[in-house]
């Protein structure tokens, strides 16, 4: 499903991002902030396989949208000092797009697919014998005549990114030697990122200023990135360009991003649970159901901050609100949730 366009703080790219994220991301390792076990992980990995003048060994980057997994993959090939080809699963939509992607890779090269889980069957099975072996097989001909033809690739590193991770089959995940998660930022690291992106716009702005947006960014660069846009905006418009705790607040507030980063669709997720059914448990079905939204949104989009937030529980019998979510927003538990806290 597609987010919604008018989310403020949705963790997919938007239209309005994509002009904007090129010029704010970091090109090297050591310019990324944040993640530092990956980055430490990576770091050792990508020289390693260069004092081997060898390609690196294939990358699985997994977690929720907009943590810099296409980052990282372009870091990698600048890492690396090699070309790099970007596509996304849902672009290869039959053998033959796979087979002349593959077809045209230099030697440790690197191939970045992004929502991998989304991959068709049939195309994904040619990759098996692309990582693991470096050729690919083509069929040629129909019927009793057809034959197999074997075509040798140079080695290249493979690097799949997905916020699905459940989703990818087994035989493709046993192919990448690096799996690395992806998590949530500190506020900590996001004011840095912060403070960085405005240096690069030419945004003077606060210490405060920079620690306010950071702390309603959901944990998230692009979504820190996307709210420093709009509070420039406000600070142009409205202040003197200098972007303040206080200016910082009054943008945010008029946006109705609240000081834990919730908009009101979290908020009416999260009335629904208390106010529908009781806090909960309740089936994402129901919820999804009570909001016109569809399941793979809520799994996907909405619930992975809350939960990490500490807001919402998931559990076997369904998703249940916490005591913060219920202090939030000036709930008292009722009968039997109260046992719960």
């Amino acid at each position: 499903m597609e987010p919604n366009p008018k989310r403020m703080i949705a963790g997919e790219a938007l239209d309005e991002d994509r002009k904007f994220e090129y010029s704010l991301r970091p090109k090297h390792l050591n310019e990324f902030i944040g993640q530092d076990r990956v980055k430490e992980i990576l770091s050792i990995a990508v020289a390693a396989a260069r004092s081997r003048q060898e390609h690196l060994d294939h990358v699985l980057l997994y977690g929720p949208p907009g943590l810099g997994k296409t980052t990282l993959a372009t870091i990698i090939a600048n890492e690396m000092g090699v070309a790099i080809r970007q596509t996304a699963g849902p672009l290869i939509a039959i053998k033959g797009d796979l087979t002349g992607i593959l077809t045209s890779l230099e030697e440790r090269s690197v191939l970045f697919v992004d929502e991998i889980h989304r991959l068709l069957p049939e195309v994904e099975e040619i990759l098996y014998s692309a990582l693991e072996d470096f050729k690919l097989d083509i069929l040629i001909g129909q019927g009793p005549g057809a034959r197999t033809h074997t075509m040798p690739l140079p080695p290249f590193t493979f690097i799949g990114a997905t916020t699905r991770a459940g989703l990818i089959s087994g035989p493709l995940r046993t192919r990448f030697g690096i799996v690395l998660h992806m998590d949530f930022y500190t506020r900590q690291d996001l004011e840095i990122i912060v403070k960085r992106s405005a240096e690069i716009l030419g945004v003077p702005t606060e210490e405060e200023g920079a620690r306010e947006i950071a702390a309603r960014a959901r944990g998230t660069p692009r979504i820190a990135n996307r709210l420093l846009r709009r509070v420039r905006d406000f600070a142009q418009v409205r202040a003197d360009g200098h972007i303040t705790g206080n200016v910082a607040r009054d943008a945010l507030e008029m946006l109705q991003v609240d000081r834990y980063g919730f908009d009101e669709v979290d908020r009416k997720l999260l009335e629904t649970i208390i106010d529908k059914y009781g806090g909960g448990p309740v089936g994402v079905n129901t919820i999804a159901a009570s909001l016109s939204e569809e399941v793979d949104a809520i799994e996907e989009i909405y619930e992975p901050f809350l939960i990490q937030a500490g807001f919402l529980n998931r559990t076997p019998r369904g998703r249940v609100a916490t005591a913060l979510a219920y202090e939030h927003l000036g709930r008292k538990p009722r009968g039997n949730q109260q046992a719960l806290f």
